[in-house]
């Protein structure tokens, strides 16, 4: 078992921290005795988010920041007025995310998320680059310590970056959570590899089908007050899953639902990883021609894994 960085007294910086996920590992944290950087768009829930959290224990740090992920001069702002009020950050989650839609894809199907560029753009710029932005600005903070402690740094990615499910908004979205995937895989071969950092550990979550703001739960929620489908998990059950991952020193934390369990996640990663392997078209498993052995060989490794 690895040294999880949820600890009293440490500091964890979390993005998309006002709903969903981000709240709910900020109060994973706050229930551990953290102090909280919470940063978000949304203004307004930022504000509920915070009140929340404060009033978990009021002794304790809550600070929180407006800030568009995408843009790097936030994230310059926001860091700039950190230092002067958390001496350390211990846990970076570098989790806020947003799914858009070409402009006229109701009307046009899936061929209009080829023809939209500022929808390729909004999506990597918030997905991608905004990760990208706080690593660049909070990676400099992690490393400054005279006298180095374990810190943690967490990256959200999503299984539709390894699947690659098609669908009429899924592309863009799809390539930034691959292009996390690859990103975050490098800093963490990078950072284990230099013993000045090997003290930084590095993290890929990847929830399963989770009730967030994505999906129509917006801002800091009581989950029992929340309906939602009986197979989507609470955002509370994907940051105990964090938490987990962080104690055995994960790098992939991958999340089961209340419908895909771990053996048959297993399973479709490998067929889609196949793919390329065994010559089939290319995201063969909603290929009509490939559709029923796709299922049937997924099943059959899936019930395989659970022995």
């Amino acid at each position: 078992m690895a040294e999880s960085v949820i600890q009293n007294k440490k500091t964890a910086l979390i993005t998309g921290a006002a709903s969903g996920v981000g709240f709910a590992i900020a109060k994973l944290c706050r229930s551990s005795g953290m102090h909280l950087a919470l940063l978000d768009i949304d203004r307004e829930n930022l504000v509920k988010a915070k009140t929340a959290l404060a009033g978990m224990n009021p002794d304790l740090q809550t600070e929180s920041y407006v800030v568009d992920v995408s843009d790097r001069s936030a994230w310059d702002a926001a860091i700039k007025q950190m230092v002067g009020l958390f001496p350390e950050i211990d846990l970076v989650v570098l989790n806020a995310g947003k799914s858009y839609k070409a402009a006229g894809q109701s009307e046009g199907g899936r061929l209009k998320t080829w023809l939209d560029p500022g929808y390729w753009s909004k999506t990597l710029d918030t997905n991608l680059f905004g990760p990208l932005h706080g690593l660049e600005t909070i990676l400099p903070l992690l490393l400054r310590a005279q006298v180095p402690t374990p810190k943690s740094i967490v990256v959200t990615g999503s299984k539709q970056g390894i699947t690659n499910p098609p669908g009429a908004s899924n592309p863009a979205y799809n390539a930034s959570k691959a292009a996390i995937k690859s990103m975050t895989e490098h800093l963490a071969h990078d950072l284990r590899s230099d013993p000045s950092t090997a003290h930084i550990s590095v993290h890929l979550l990847i929830p399963g089908w989770t009730w967030t703001g994505l999906m129509g739960n917006v801002g800091p929620t009581k989950e029992e007050e929340v309906q939602k489908p009986a197979g989507a998990w609470y955002p509370s059950q994907v940051a105990e899953e964090l938490r987990k991952g962080l104690e055995q020193g994960s790098f992939y934390i991958i999340c089961p639902d209340g419908e895909t369990d771990r053996a048959l996640d297993q399973a479709r990663m490998k067929w889609a990883g196949d793919d390329a392997l065994e010559g089939r078209p290319a995201l063969s498993r909603w290929e009509e021609s490939w559709k029923s052995r796709a299922e049937e060989g997924i099943q059959a490794d899936a019930r395989g894994r659970r022995g």
